[in-house]
């Protein structure tokens, strides 16, 4: 008698965090949902890891150890290739999912037009105790053609995405070359094909650890240039976007005091979309001192605030 497959597969790439992957691997036990697999991608760890997964005397658990590390994209491209389920799940290792999460994604996905490819939800961003419902700015519609939105940012953290299988025979699997955004450049590819659908719940607590890829400034900067250059035909379909997204990182680089490679930036904005006055005082800044681009942009903005706070006063 062949053994029945599970309809969803949890993939959790875990590195040295053997103090939080089980609160991740717990967190998916207690699901409401219970049709799944877990499979746990250990990179390398030089600490107990392998002894906390172990612990765990559930048979649906899969523990797969690289001998070397090679990132978290290489890790999670890992869990897809020996994954079963028909949906894929992916849980960071510092995160945990709500109890209620996969049901509810579930049930949406049941109900659904198989062109939807991705069911994700909000969630808390947990640092220092304080909870910050994110994200913060996510497109009006919660379902649908989302390709559009995702070029201008990335809105679907990996965690709280469930996603089904075919979506990556189709778009392929995570960039293992890129340095941080792998997920924002997949969700693109993927939105090409497949629709999304958002449910506006905080159904993950993602929690900010020290040793987070997203800190790293210049990793994220890097990226950004390579995904802007792999999909620019897309991005150039609209000046609006790809100007905004030049902007963004040229103004990320002054901000932390590379001020000629950001004005290079800025001023690629300026030749998109010549029609935005930020970007002209964005460069004007970028003339000075990194102190003095912060400020002139804080006092830019203030008296933009105050300017129209007055013409209803």
């Amino acid at each position: 008698m062949t053994e029945k497959r599970p309809t969803v597969s949890v993939i959790i790439p875990t590195y040295n965090r053997a103090h939080l992957i089980g609160r991740a691997i717990q967190s998916v036990l207690d699901q409401t949902y219970q049709d799944f697999e877990i499979i746990v991608v250990d990179d390398s760890s030089a600490d107990e890891t392998e002894e906390i997964v172990r612990k765990f005397k559930d048979k649906r658990i899969q523990y797969i150890r690289h001998t070397q590390n090679k990132g978290g994209p290489a890790a999670r491209n890992v869990g897809i290739k020996i994954a079963s389920g028909e949906f894929i799940g992916f849980l960071d290792d510092d995160d945990e999912w709500l109890p209620k999460k996969l049901e509810k994604q579930m049930r949406i996905f049941h109900g659904a037009s198989p062109r939807i490819g991705v069911v994700y939800t909000g969630f808390w961003r947990i640092q220092d105790n304080k909870k910050t419902y994110m994200p913060v700015a996510i497109p009006r519609k919660n379902a649908g053609v989302m390709h559009e939105n995702l070029l201008k940012q990335n809105f679907v953290d990996t965690s709280t995405a469930i996603v089904r299988r075919k979506c990556f025979n189709k778009a392929g699997m995570f960039d293992e070359t890129l340095p941080a955004y792998q997920d924002w450049e997949m969700w693109i590819r993927i939105s090409r094909s497949y629709d999304f659908f958002s449910l506006r719940e905080a159904l993950v607590n993602s929690y900010v650890t020290q040793r987070s890829i997203s800190s790293n400034y210049e990793a994220g900067l890097i990226a950004m240039e390579i995904i802007l250059e792999k999909h620019l035909d897309e991005f150039s379909k609209d000046r609006t976007i790809l100007a905004q997204i030049l902007y963004a990182m040229g103004s990320d680089w002054c901000k932390h005091g590379k001020l000629a490679l950001g004005r290079r930036y800025i001023l690629r904005a300026i030749k998109v979309y010549p029609l935005k006055i930020k970007f002209f005082i964005a460069f004007f800044l970028s003339l000075f001192t990194k102190k003095i681009y912060e400020r002139g942009l804080r006092l830019r903005l203030r008296g933009w605030i105050n300017c129209t706070l007055s013409k209803f006063i």
